[in-house]
Formats: structure tokens, C-alpha cells, sequence
């Protein structure tokens, strides 16, 4: 059984068909990453698999189970989680602050309004250990604005973990940053545990051919191919719609 999932989504706005009969598996524990050129689709179909979106048609499954119909802030229990290409934090507030809200909200506990957060044991050694993996431990009293960029995505998808989702969508998580804060992202989504599926955009191709056990090309709203990381950079005609025939040029650029 797959993990994740999508059968038949098409979705449009206005008439404008963005997406058209979509069909992706992602079975468990597979690193799977979508590509395409801009306008392809992808952040249309992770915010349609989310709930984020409605879909106009077609079924969205984890674990063999419908979700649909669910509300996206639903889905979480489902072990859904995912990032957004432009950062969802709480800037105001600090690192640890934004991390202690993310564990709380999973946590039975969480209703519980007149207990100070700082009384739950297993939450503060819960957010010292993502904090310090991280290696975010030394920021934990900044606030999110007075991190850099690469420091923020990585935060968002430390939130992302404090859920312990069995699915974790990542889009574009290696976007605006540095040649040294890519590297250093790259090599902890390697370093993420097999107990997590993951989906992931990406628009690097050093980065998607360094994490991917599988390919999906969207071009035009479609599923253009699925492969193995070597049969996508093998095919012609996926170096010619995406990669302007040449899949080298495009991941120096």
C-alpha cells in the first residue's frame, strides 16, 4: 500500500486548467521529488494534497485512507506536514518560542491555557533535541528576524519535524539560499530517518539528484514522467522541456 496517494486531481481557477488528471504514488519511506519549469503546477498540487486548496476532482489518500474531504489543519493528524516556498513563522517571536508552539500543538496538553509551557518536561527536552540537531541551539533566543534566510528555512522545517509526521512535503527547501546553506540542508534531509516519507520540490538538480529515489516531471499542469533519478537525466525529452537540452547547463545556472 502507498503511503501517499493521488488519483485523477485536476484542478483550475477561473477556467484555467493548472493541473489535469495528476496521478503520483509515493510508497513508504521513498524520497520523492517533483520538478518542472515555472508554472508547471507543483505548488498547486502539494497545497491541493495539503487541503490547502480545494480539488475540482480526483482523491487524495494516506495509508489507504481518503483525506479529501478533511480540512487541512485536519490533515496533520494524518502525519501530514509540509513547508511553504516563502517562510511561515512567527517573526516576532523567538526560535524556541516558534519551536515550542509547533511541539505544543501536537500534544495532548495543548488546550491547556493557564499552565506555562515551560512546566512540560517533555516538551523543552523535545525542543532542545530538534534545537541542537539543528544546530539551531545557539539562536534559540533570537528572534525569527534577526536570523538569516538559510537559518529561517531550516527553522521552518524543524516546525515541520516537531509534528513527527509520517509524511513531510518540502517545497523548495534549498530556495534563496547560500552555496554553504545548501549543502548543509542537503545533507540533513539525507540524514532524515526512513520512518519519514518524503515529497519534496526542488529546482536545484544537484539537490534533487542527491536525495532522490524517485522523479516526477510535471510539465503543463500533467505528469510529463516517473522514473529513477538515472532514467529522468537520461531522457531527451526531459533535458529539452525542462532543462533547455541541457540538464548540465541548467544545474550550473
Amino acid at each position: 500500500m502507498s503511503m501517499l496517494q493521488v488519483k485523477n486531481l485536476s484542478k483550475s481557477f477561473k477556467g484555467l486548467q493548472v493541473l489535469r488528471d495528476i496521478n503520483i504514488e509515493v510508497e513508504a519511506s521513498e524520497r520523492h521529488v517533483i520538478i518542472g519549469p515555472n508554472g508547471a503546477g507543483k505548488t498547486t498540487l502539494f497545497n491541493c494534497i495539503t487541503g490547502d486548496l480545494p480539488l475540482d476532482s480526483g482523491t487524495v489518500t494516506i495509508e489507504g485512507r481518503p483525506v479529501s474531504h478533511k480540512p487541512n489543519h485536519t490533515r496533520v493528524h494524518d502525519g501530514l506536514a509540509r513547508t511553504f516556498q516563502k517562510n511561515n513563522l512567527f517573526n516576532q517571536l523567538t526560535v524556541e518560542e516558534n519551536v515550542d508552539l509547533a511541539i505544543m500543538a501536537c500534544k495532548p496538553y495543548r488546550f491547556r491555557l493557564f499552565k506555562p509551557m515551560s512546566r512540560y518536561a517533555d516538551m523543552r527536552e523535545e525542543a532542545e533535541r530538534l534545537l541542537t540537531e539543528w544546530g539551531l541551539w545557539d539562536r534559540r533566543h533570537r528572534k525569527v528576524d534577526e536570523l538569516s534566510y538559510g537559518e529561517q528555512r531550516l527553522l521552518e522545517i524543524l516546525l515541520a519535524l516537531a509534528s513527527k509526521p509520517k509524511i513531510l512535503l518540502l517545497d523548495e527547501p534549498t530556495s534563496g539560499m547560500s552555496p554553504a546553506e545548501t549543502i548543509k540542508t542537503t545533507k540533513l534531509i539525507q540524514s532524515f530517518p526512513r520512518s519519514i516519507t518524503l515529497l519534496v520540490i526542488e529546482h536545484d538538480m544537484e539537490v534533487v539528484f542527491s536525495i532522490a529515489d524517485r522523479i516526477t516531471v510535471l510539465h503543463h499542469g500533467e505528469v510529463f514522467m516517473s522514473g529513477k533519478p538515472e532514467d529522468i537525466r537520461g531522457d531527451e525529452r526531459v533535458k529539452e522541456i525542462y532543462f533547455g537540452g541541457g540538464m548540465k547547463r541548467h544545474a550550473e545556472a
